[in-house]
Formats: C-alpha cells, structure tokens, sequence
C-alpha cells in the first residue's frame, strides 16, 4: 500500500461539506516553495485534478516548477502553462475552467448520455446508456479505422481554442508530456517546443476508440501504458525537490470484480497503475543508494514524495470516464479542492521538509 494523507474530503457535525480554508505555506528564506506536480490520465477524471490545481493555485507561497502528465493530465498541464503565461496564478485558474466549461458544452451533444434512471438515482455511470453499450459491444468487433476512418476527436477544437502551443515554449512552467510508441511500446516525453495539440490527442489515444496520432511519421498511443505519469525527468529536470503526485486511478479496491464492466474496470486501473508502481519503486531504491554529495545522486536521494487522492474514485466505474457531462466535472472539481485542502490543512509544513507518502514500503513488494 502506498502511503498517503487519510481522509481527503473535510465534513461538519451534521454531514455537510465544509468550505476549504487558506493555509498559508512557509519557507525558509521567505520565498516561494517549489512544487513539481505529476497528474495521471483517467478521462473525465481529470475534472478531479482540476479541482485540486485550482486549490493549489490560490497558494501565493507554493510555485510549480514542472509538470508530468498523462492523458487528462496532460490536457491539465498544458492549458495550466498557457494560462499562467497570460495571468501568473489567476491566468491559469482561468485557463483551467474555459477548458473544462468547452468540454462539458460538446458533451452535451454527445450521444453518451446517462440514461433517466441513472439521474434518478445520481448514478454517474454510463454502463446502462445506450450509446455507450454500442460503442463498447462494435469496439470489440471493429477498429477505430473501421468506425471513424476519418480520425475525428472532439478534443482537436477544443485544444486549439484552449492553447496556444507557439506560446509554451515561453512557459516557466516545464512541462514533460508522456505518449507511448505504438512500434517500440516505449515512452516517449515531450517537453514544451514540441507540444501540439496532436501530442497531447497522442497522450490520452485509447487505441480501441482512436486512431493511433502520428508525430514525425511515429504513431502513438495513450501515455499510460509507458508512464501515468512519469516522474523521472521532473527529479532529473526540475529544481524542485518535492513532487505531488494526483492519482485518480485507485491502486486497492476492495472485493473481487464478478460483472464484466467490474472486471473490465479493475483491469484499467491495475494496467494504468503498473508503469507508475514500477518507476515509484525504482526511485525509492534509487533513494537509498544514490550519492547525496553527487550533483545527480543529490536529485535522487532529496526527492520528496507526495499525494492526494480520494477514495470517491473506487465509487467510479470505467465507463463514468467518458461522462463530461457538466454536474458531474463540477463535482468532481468540487472534490479535487476538498481533496486538495485536506492535504494542505494536514501536510502544508511538511512541504520542503519531509515526504508524506511513504513510498519505500514498495521495496518490500515482489
């Protein structure tokens, strides 16, 4: 088990949701904290990462240094770079919710809809809509070339709306952008020039649903299944020594899947989560055997490690991560800040002085 704050959403007496309360940060030298963030995929999910970088944000004392991100963590961490060379902190808040209010106004004219019963209840699943039992019963049978031959994804306009790429270059954000090769199964980072909007398509293409992107004739798949995300080039490329981590894929769930969409979606996660355990794994060895007095082994063994979660994701199915309907992304931001103000309520003093997740306990994994 990875180690990390409990209790991410904050309750009164009678039940209700408290407001998150500023929590100023301190440092030693009175200047502003340098943070590295590293933001897995997960579709839809990503409206939960939003919530918590709009948390992070409003913290003067905290400065991201670099990015790693995945899927909708890419999507994240570009739009959060563009907007903050427009307007610092403020900029990319702003960024951050024209992204998400374009995505929920083109999920509204897409097919995949929940159906009334499931808004009777508040379900968020797409597993009874129509729409979506189509899709997943002809993704079996047909390809993404069969179905779409054309390679439309709504995505494109969006991102061309959201980001200006010529501008990230400029960024003093570092951003490191993972896809996965589809000839090598090997990663590849992109990093700010290279940035288009069909890298970031390239970080979150699930090749039974999308044509695989071509950059510089080299198709690519979805950043996950080599890095989700990737955390070494923000050790080895960033002067920040503590990286927070905003993980939406559950790594435990409790019980044994029995449905064919429980067992579809446990398979995503563990799949989705493997690449990550493995490369935590590495950098806490790495840790205990780097040279501190080393300018590299000095990265290494300084590392500091962080996350913040919630445990309303394993209440989550596979298929609500195709759901952009609005209620459901405002909520999920909703819970990215409650998420992210119990982790600064609980661990603000422990940025830049110790990690909070315990991630030397996976050494003791097979």
């Amino acid at each position: 088990m990875l180690e990390a704050m409990p209790g991410s959403t904050r309750r009164g007496s009678a039940g209700t949701l408290r407001e998150p309360i500023r929590m100023p940060l301190k440092t030693e030298n009175g200047g502003p904290l340098l943070i590295d963030l590293a933001l897995q995929g997960g579709g839809a999910h990503g409206a939960f990462t939003w919530g918590v970088l709009d948390r992070l944000l409003e913290e003067g004392q905290l400065r991201i240094e670099a990015i790693s991100g995945t899927s909708a963590g890419a999507m994240n961490a570009a739009v959060l770079a563009h907007g903050w060379i427009e307007d610092g902190a403020a900029g990319a808040r702003a960024a951050l919710d024209a992204y998400w209010d374009r995505v929920a106004a083109a999920a509204s004219l897409s097919p995949l809809q929940r159906t009334p019963l499931d808004r009777l209840f508040g379900r968020w699943s797409l597993d009874y809509s129509p729409a979506f039992i189509a899709l997943d019963l002809m993704s079996r049978v047909f390809s993404p070339y069969d179905l779409n031959p054309h390679g439309f994804n709504p995505l494109t306009l969006i991102l061309r709306e959201s980001i200006a790429f010529e501008r990230l270059v400029r960024s003093p954000i570092k951003l490191f952008i993972t896809a996965t090769s589809v000839r090598t199964g090997r990663g590849r980072i992109f990093r700010n020039a290279e940035l288009t909007p069909d890298v970031l398509l390239a970080s979150a293409c699930l090749p039974t649903m999308f044509q695989a992107i071509e950059i510089d004739g080299e198709p690519y798949w979805d950043g996950g299944f080599a890095g989700n995300p990737t955390i070494t080039p923000l050790i080895r490329e960033s002067d920040a020594q503590d990286t927070v981590l905003v993980q939406i894929n559950p790594r435990e769930r409790p019980g044994t899947p029995r449905s064919a969409p429980e067992i579809l979606n446990r398979l995503n996660e563990v799949s989705f989560n493997a690449t990550l355990m493995k490369e935590l794994r590495m950098i806490a060895l790495m840790r205990q055997v780097a040279d501190p007095g080393s300018g590299e082994g000095r990265r290494w063994s300084q590392m500091r490690m962080h996350r913040i979660t919630t445990e309303l994701m394993t209440d989550l199915g596979y298929s609500s991560k195709l759901n952009a309907e609005r209620d459901f992304l405002w909520m999920l931001r909703a819970e990215g800040r409650r998420a992210a103000n119990a982790f600064l309520e609980q661990h603000a003093s422990d940025l830049g002085q110790r990690s909070t997740a315990d991630i030397d306990v996976l050494l003791t994994e097979c």
